[in-house]
C-alpha cells in the first residue's frame, strides 16, 4: 500500500499578473499521492484560499449530505463553502489559476504563502499569514493549556 503524502511546511510565492500560482513541487507530489491527477478544488475558508485534492474534496462534499438542513447556520456555511469552490488544474509548469473571487476573498495580490496543513493546503496573503503566526506564538502556552484541558494530547 502506497503511503499517503501530507501537505506540510510553507513556502513564500508570488502570483503572476494573471493570478497564477506556482505550486511547490512537494505539494504537487502530495496531491498526486492522493490521486488528484493534477486537479484540485479551491474554496474560501478562514480568510484564506484552501486547496484540496479532488478525492479529499469529495469526502468533504459527502459530509454535507448529512447536515441538519433545518439549522440555518449550517445552511449558510454550506452555501458559503460550497459555492466558493472552484476546480482548477495544474498546468505544465505546475501552476494553478486562482479565480478572481477567491483572490479577492483572501486579499491575494502579489506575495503569498502556501502552507501545508495535513490533507489540504492554504494560500494566504503573506502579511496576514505572518500576523497570524505572531498571534499564535503570543498565545501559544495559553492555547496549549486550554487544548490539554479539553483532552487534546500531543506526543512529541
Amino acid at each position: 500500500m502506497k503511503a499517503m503524502r501530507m501537505f506540510r511546511g510553507h513556502s513564500n510565492r508570488s502570483l503572476d499578473p494573471k493570478g497564477r500560482l506556482m505550486i511547490p513541487p512537494e505539494f504537487r507530489k502530495a496531491a498526486a499521492s492522493l490521486g488528484s491527477d493534477g486537479a484540485l478544488m479551491l474554496t474560501n475558508f478562514d480568510g484564506c484560499v484552501v486547496g484540496y485534492p479532488l478525492p479529499e474534496w469529495e469526502r468533504i462534499e459527502e459530509s454535507f449530505n448529512r447536515i441538519n438542513v433545518l439549522d440555518k447556520r449550517l445552511r449558510n456555511f454550506q452555501r458559503f463553502f460550497i459555492s466558493g469552490a472552484m476546480e482548477v488544474s495544474l498546468d505544465k509548469q505546475g501552476r494553478i489559476l486562482i479565480p478572481p473571487h477567491l483572490r479577492s476573498y483572501a486579499g491575494l495580490d502579489k506575495e503569498v504563502v502556501v502552507a501545508g496543513v495535513g490533507k489540504k493546503f492554504e494560500i494566504w496573503n503573506q502579511d496576514v499569514f505572518e500576523a497570524k503566526r505572531r498571534e499564535m506564538e503570543e498565545a501559544f502556552d495559553e492555547d496549549m493549556a486550554e487544548l490539554a484541558d479539553k483532552g487534546f494530547e500531543l506526543h512529541l
